[in-house]
């Protein structure tokens, strides 16, 4: 299901700053740092299966994440964070998450910090969320109910912001 409302006065996006973007590549490069310069010990079990775990959160990360933008494109709005939507999409991955696509970004960091046995990747990962939701989803939230108004309070009340 889609929601289109026309109102010139509701072209201008939540944010003007691409903040998602940002903190994902700043927040990986600086758990890079920490790992290289301030290694810590890493908590998790260090057997086959903990591993294949640690990688499916990774995987499921890309998944979502090429899966929302897909269903973005096919209803022609846009995916980008610092852009205004069209179009309230509430098909695909949005029919379960408000934010797949930065759930996602979570998730992929989760699975990093698999890979390198960092802790600091799993640091990272919760100051990814922590930092996007008062910087990006709680703007965004605010102006899409501006936009989409009742449609949106609806579909807030139907899916989770995060998992």
């Amino acid at each position: 299901m889609t929601e289109q409302k026309t109102d010139a006065s509701e072209t201008i996006a939540a944010s003007a700053f691409p903040w998602p973007p940002v903190l994902f590549i700043a927040l990986i490069a600086a758990a890079a740092f920490a790992t290289r310069f301030w290694p810590l010990p890493w908590p998790g079990i260090d057997d086959a299966p903990a591993h294949w775990v640690g990688l499916s959160f990774g995987a499921a990360g890309v998944v979502l994440i090429v899966w929302a933008v897909a269903t973005l494109r096919k209803h022609g709005t846009t995916f980008m964070p610092d852009r205004t939507a069209s179009v309230l999409v509430t098909t695909g991955p949005f029919m379960r998450f408000r934010n797949p696509i930065y759930l996602g970004d979570a998730l992929l960091i989760l699975g990093i910090a698999e890979i390198t046995k960092s802790i600091w990747f799993v640091a990272a990962a919760f100051a990814f969320g922590v930092l996007v939701t008062v910087l990006q989803i709680v703007p965004e939230e605010r102006h899409l109910e501006s936009k989409f108004g009742d449609a949106y309070i609806d579909y807030k009340s139907r899916t989770r912001r995060w998992i």
